[in-house]
C-alpha cells in the first residue's frame, strides 16, 4: 500500500492505493474519519483489484472545502475528478454512510463509465429525521485546556458504536479530534442531501452491503425499492461498521461483486 496526493479544486486530495492490476474499486469513508478505516480491507483485495481509498475533503489529510455549506455533489465531484486524474476507469464505487452518498454521486459523475456501486448505509431520511439529525447529531465542538474534547470523542464512539474494541475506539476518536473544528461539515452535508433521486437515477448494478443492526439498516428496504438494479446482502449479527469489524467478509463480498460487474 502507498499514499499520495492529487491536486483538486480545493487543494490536495489524499488517497491510499493498493494493488496494481485488475478492475478499479474506489472507497469512500464515513464522516468524520478517513481512508484509514479501509486499511485492513484493501490488502485483501489487492491481489485481484486496483483499490483506491480517498480522504473526503476536510477529513484525514485532504484539504478542506471552502466552508461548511459545501454539498455532497460538490464533494463527490472533487473526488471523482481525483479518481480520473489517477487513471481510474470502469470503476466500482463503494462507500459507508456519508461515503455511500458520495459513492452514488461519484457514480453519476462518471456517467457511463462506472460499473457498479456498493453502498453500506444509505441516508434515506424523511424530513423529520433530517431536521432532527441536523439539529442534534453533530453539534459544534471546540477544544479547550481542560481536554473535554477528548472525553467527548471517547463518549461519542462508545455510544454510537456499540461493542467496539479498543482499536476501533482509538481510530475513531483520533480521526474525529484531528479535524475537530470541521468534523461536522460532512455530517451536515449528508443530512441536507437526499440520495433518493440520485440512487434511482443510477443505471448500474448496486449492492447494498450492510451490517444487520447498522444505524441505517432500516433504510435498506427503501434503497432496494429505489435502485433500478439492486440486491441486498446482510452481514449478520453486526451492530455496524462491517469494514472494521469483519474486514475479510466485507472484502469477499466486494471482490465477488466487482468480478460480477467487471469480469
Amino acid at each position: 500500500m502507498h499514499s499520495g496526493y492529487v491536486d483538486g479544486t480545493w487543494g490536495q486530495v489524499h488517497y491510499r492505493q493498493c494493488g496494481s492490476t485488475g478492475p478499479w474499486l474506489v472507497l469512500f469513508h464515513e464522516s468524520p474519519l478517513s481512508s484509514e478505516v479501509w486499511r485492513r480491507v484493501m490488502p485483501l483485495l489487492a491481489p485481484d483489484l486496483r483499490v483506491i481509498a480517498f480522504d473526503t475533503p476536510g477529513y484525514g489529510a485532504s484539504a478542506p472545502p471552502p466552508g461548511p455549506d459545501t454539498e455532497i455533489p460538490e464533494y463527490a465531484g472533487v473526488l471523482a475528478a481525483a479518481a480520473a486524474e489517477l487513471g481510474v476507469t470502469d470503476a466500482v464505487f463503494c462507500g459507508v454512510h456519508t461515503g455511500a452518498s458520495l459513492a452514488i454521486e461519484a457514480s453519476l459523475a462518471f456517467s457511463g463509465t462506472s460499473r457498479g456501486a456498493v453502498l453500506s448505509g444509505v441516508a434515506l431520511y424523511d424530513d423529520e429525521e433530517r431536521a432532527e439529525h441536523l439539529a442534534n447529531w453533530a453539534p459544534d465542538t471546540a477544544a479547550d485546556l481542560q481536554g473535554t474534547q477528548f472525553d467527548w470523542a471517547v463518549e461519542r464512539y462508545q455510544r454510537i458504536w456499540p461493542g467496539l474494541d479498543a482499536e476501533m475506539l482509538h481510530l475513531a476518536a483520533v480521526e474525529a479530534l484531528r479535524v475537530l473544528p470541521r468534523y461536522h461539515w460532512g455530517y451536515r452535508a449528508a443530512f441536507r442531501h437526499d440520495p433518493a433521486g440520485p440512487l434511482a437515477a443510477l443505471d448500474i448494478p448496486v449492492l447494498l452491503l450492510d451490517a444487520e443492526h447498522d444505524l441505517l439498516a432500516d433504510k435498506d428496504e427503501r434503497a432496494l425499492e429505489l435502485a433500478q438494479n439492486a440486491r441486498l446482502e446482510i452481514l449478520p449479527d453486526l451492530p455496524g461498521q462491517p469494514h472494521l469489524r469483519e474486514p475479510a467478509a466485507y472484502a469477499a463480498h466486494l471482490l465477488e461483486f466487482v468480478r460480477e460487474v467487471n469480469p
